[in-house]
């Protein structure tokens, strides 16, 4: 599974243990639990990679709920190990994946705030899908005798999973040469959350126009990027977009609507 969090390295070296983001900023002073578990490891020294989450209740891994948990909730985090790169003196970075997280798997013991990231067995297309029915955010494919390389590799490949949410409509931005993009807000709090990609049929995008030209409004306050046209609040649009995130990302609007008639394009 692909896990909503921050992406991070525990490093241990006899009793010292530091952990590292994924930009090899040191957090450890953030992460003040899990080091005092990573104390418990029987290990002399390692490498090990993962992700440091926060599960909601319903169990899986919330992001805003994990920037919550670092500054106030500390017993709330969890280490999920994925791979082991370091043991003991020995480099493993050069042993097929498969063998790496094997040894990790015997190294980690169940039932602590550091846990072993479990495969799901099963082909690609299928794990897929019982991931999205189960309302995570994608998954991570690996090749089991793949070994350990920095930076972006076709080994792992990252499949994410989409939402289609409803969002308030706050304008339109068109400039020539550039496709068009409808600026979104967060229904209830009017929050700006980003843009989706307008990709309508000609027919769609036509009553789209119409209706923006319709509610003709001004800039919402604080907002300083432009647009071609600030719509008044009422039309709302149905947006497809990558789950997991907290603004939209990857997003295309699918359809509007105007709230007070119930007409949609």
């Amino acid at each position: 599974m692909k896990f909503d969090g921050y992406r991070s390295q525990i490093i241990i070296d006899d009793a010292d243990v530091r952990i590292f983001t994924r930009r090899g900023l040191d957090w450890t002073t953030k992460y003040r639990d899990l080091m005092e578990t990573a104390k418990g490891l029987n290990v002399q020294n390692t490498i090990i990679d993962g992700e440091i989450i926060v599960l909601n209740a319903k169990g899986l891994s919330d992001f805003g709920e994990l920037r919550k948990a670092i500054t106030s909730r500390q017993h709330d985090l969890y280490f999920v190990a994925f791979d082991l790169m370091h043991l003991n003196g020995h480099d493993l970075r050069d042993m097929p994946l498969i063998d790496r997280r094997e040894i990790l798997r015997v190294m980690i013991p169940a039932g602590r705030r550091i846990q072993f990231s479990e495969a799901l067995p099963g082909t690609g297309a299928a794990v897929f899908h019982l991931v999205e029915r189960a309302g995570l955010e994608g998954v991570v494919s690996k090749r089991k005798d793949s070994v350990y390389r920095s930076g972006p590799s076709t080994n792992w490949l990252k499949a994410k999973c989409y939402s289609i949410d409803e969002y308030e409509l706050l304008g339109v931005e068109r400039e020539p040469g550039k496709p068009a993009l409808a600026l979104m807000a967060e229904r209830g709090t009017g929050r700006y959350v980003g843009s989706a990609f307008i990709t309508l049929n000609r027919e769609m995008r036509e009553r789209l126009w119409q209706r923006v030209q319709e509610h003709a409004g001004q800039a919402p306050k604080g907002m300083k990027r432009p647009a071609t046209q600030w719509v008044k609040p009422g039309l709302i649009g149905r947006v497809k977009h990558l789950r997991g995130e907290e603004d939209l990302r990857h997003a295309s609007l699918q359809d509007i609507r105007d709230e007070s008639s119930g007409r949609a394009t």
